[in-house]
């Protein structure tokens, strides 16, 4: 069993067959001291002569998606999902701050393609559509982790601070981050429903896991933000 190689802020790790690799606060990946991050949170790990990556705490959600951007899972707490891409990049937030790292294997067992297939009677993968302001939003909450050139953490900026950034009026942003994540949540995106349990940081910070690991967004996008708007 080859091991996996995991890149955090510039640093490499590397999770050995017979051991695993355990990342949190306080594990064999140390993300962060934030008190809001699991001491040992997600964990990799070999069963059944495959990697898996494993959810091991109790509260938090990673996003993971494969390079491409086109395959994506949201690991909630107790889930497992199998390693079977060459790279696989992982989001997640705790608190008001958003982490990432990729996972690198040596082999793959799937490759991911993007393709769009008309007239042919074959699945056609379609872009999801985003008003001017849905766009916009979205890169104010994001902003932040688009901007890293080294992948690691970033701040989520409150909603108040995101609005500023727009111009906008917080009844106008509220109103959008609805609209928006509703349209998500149609389209079958986790996470982003409101509800009991669901504050409102838990779902911008859900939406930017979303929006910058399937590529909604990008750091091409960044100047629709400085932008004159009326």
């Amino acid at each position: 069993m080859t091991p996996l190689r995991v890149e955090y802020c510039g640093e490499w790790y590397t999770a050995d067959p017979e051991s695993g690799l355990a990342i949190g606060r306080e594990a064999d990946v140390s993300i962060d001291d934030n008190p809001y991050l699991h001491r040992s949170f997600l964990r990799l790990f070999v069963d059944h002569e495959m990697w898996w990556i494993g959810n091991v705490g109790t509260v938090l959600a990673a996003t993971v998606t494969d390079a491409s951007g086109h395959v994506q899972a949201w690991l909630g707490p107790g889930a497992r999902l199998p390693v079977v891409f060459e790279k696989l990049h992982v989001l997640f937030s705790a608190g008001a701050t958003t982490y990432d790292f990729t996972i690198h294997g040596d082999g793959q067992l799937f490759a991911s393609t993007a393709s769009f297939m008309r007239g042919s009677g074959a699945t056609t993968m379609e872009p999801i559509p985003l008003t001017s302001s849905q766009r916009l939003l979205i890169l104010s909450l994001a902003e932040n982790v688009l901007r890293e050139r080294i992948p690691g953490r970033s701040e989520l900026p409150s909603s108040a601070a995101a609005a500023e950034r727009l111009g906008w009026s917080m009844t106008t942003f509220n109103r959008k981050l609805d609209n928006v994540c509703d349209k998500l949540d149609k389209l079958g995106v986790l996470g982003l429903r409101g509800g009991r349990g669901n504050l409102a940081t838990g779902r911008r910070a859900r939406l930017v896991e979303y929006a910058v690991s399937t590529r909604l967004v990008s750091a091409d996008d960044l100047a629709l933000l400085d932008q004159p708007r009326e």
